[in-house]
């Protein structure tokens, strides 16, 4: 794609006819939390995403995906792969019809960039058919009838010799309101970065539409004070874009400063919701429950303290069965490392997990690699067993329901 640098996770970002010295100073100022050195040279992280430099070249970060040897040469597979898990991570909201199949199949071989932007201009126009929100502001003027209430003070200051107008305060609706001038602001913003023709069309469109309304002078505070009320129902999946467009809404990498246009995404999370989303959807032994349920590991002087959170929660009525904590991480099974690269920290809180909970088996969830397509079996001393899982992300129904053979074969304790 013309303008667009495209790497992987932890791959080198090529410094040369790619991106030049400026784009990489940029990037090194703007994104040292999501990017990385490797052997002295700039390389992408964890982040997933894209990254527009001031010069407007686009670097676009995909994740590593094991597509079972299928070739990708265009990244399209990749690509959109990594879509249909971002549509269950939390901050998007909406899920599946945050970011739809038929978008996601819409525009293959273009960056996601544009993907995104697709997906908030459809929703915008539905939006702006619909009619945007408008509320009372009191309003006064001088005008040449009487409207609403006179203002006596100012009348006879202004019109003591001109008794043919009337200084008034009324009531007028009014499509100055904080969503509709971050909107606006959004579409400002959106403007150099659209690349491909169907979207500048609908984006210059949209942008006619909101010509009533000014852009936001603070940011910051119109989102604080932007409020989505029952009359505006049909604002909710516009404003989680304008959140993402605006202020990458979500993370904190950034800092307000930096104008152009980024979107970057945490693979951990995103790989944890699409898995509790994935088990959620797949299996119907057990309840899934997200972030908990929480209980208290340790308590000081009557006080409960150490908050233990579990990722992911099989329940089966009021027990917690399983626990499962999902890790975006390549781990290695051929070798001679018995350990085959799983985090020492990460068993010490699985086990802490099965032995508090008392569930019957805790799970690690990795995602699977050409290096990883069979469980590991660990027993620990004194605890319940541990599995770690390779879970495919092209095949999620498949993964889950292997899973769930897996914990219904377990030996009885």
């Amino acid at each position: 794609m013309r303008g667009v640098l495209t790497v992987r996770e932890h791959e080198k970002l090529d410094v040369g006819p790619s991106l030049s010295k400026e784009d990489v100073t940029y990037l090194e100022e703007f994104a040292s939390k999501v990017l990385k050195r490797r052997d002295g040279e700039l390389a992408a992280s964890n982040y997933v995403g894209v990254i527009t430099t001031k010069r407007g070249r686009v670097v676009e970060i995909l994740p590593k995906i094991d597509l079972g040897g299928a070739a990708d040469p265009d990244h399209e597979k990749t690509r959109q792969t990594f879509l249909r898990m971002l549509r269950c991570w939390r901050r998007l909201g909406d899920g599946e019809k945050g970011l739809p199949e038929s978008s996601i199949r819409a525009l293959p071989r273009f960056p996601m960039l544009d993907i995104f932007v697709r997906q908030f201009l459809v929703n915008l126009n539905a939006l702006a058919h619909n009619g945007l929100a408008r509320r009372y502001v009191s309003v006064e003027e001088n005008l040449p009838c009487l409207r609403g209430r006179l203002l006596f003070r100012e009348q006879i200051r202004e019109n003591l010799t001109n008794q043919a107008r009337f200084y008034v305060a009324h009531d007028e609706l009014s499509v100055n309101r904080p969503a509709n001038r971050l909107i606006h602001s959004a579409l400002i913003k959106l403007a150099s970065g659209v690349r491909i023709g169907a979207n500048r069309q609908l984006l210059r469109q949209l942008t006619a539409a909101f010509t009533d309304v000014p852009q936001a002078t603070n940011l910051y505070a119109d989102w604080q004070k932007h409020h989505i009320d029952r009359s505006m129902q049909h604002y909710g999946r516009v404003m989680q874009w304008v959140g993402l467009f605006l202020f990458n809404e979500g993370l904190t990498t950034f800092s307000g400063r930096h104008a152009n246009l980024s979107l970057l995404f945490p693979m951990e999370q995103v790989f944890e919701d699409f898995v509790t989303h994935s088990f959620r959807r797949h299996q119907k032994d057990y309840d899934v429950v997200a972030q908990g349920p929480q209980k208290q590991l340790a308590e000081i002087d009557g006080e409960e303290v150490f908050t233990m959170k579990p990722d992911i929660s099989l329940k089966d009525s009021a027990r917690v069965e399983f626990i499962l904590d999902a890790k975006w991480k390549a781990i290695e099974v051929p070798g001679a490392d018995s350990k085959h690269g799983i985090d020492q920290a990460d068993m010490y809180q699985l086990y802490a997990y099965g032995k508090h909970y008392q569930c019957d088996a805790v799970v690690l969830i990795y995602p699977r690699t050409k290096g990883f397509t069979t469980e590991l079996y660990y027993r620990f001393f004194n605890g319940p067993p541990l599995i770690c899982l390779p879970f495919d992300v092209t095949k999620p129904a498949d993964s889950v329901q292997r899973l769930m053979k897996v914990l219904r074969d377990l030996p009885e304790n």
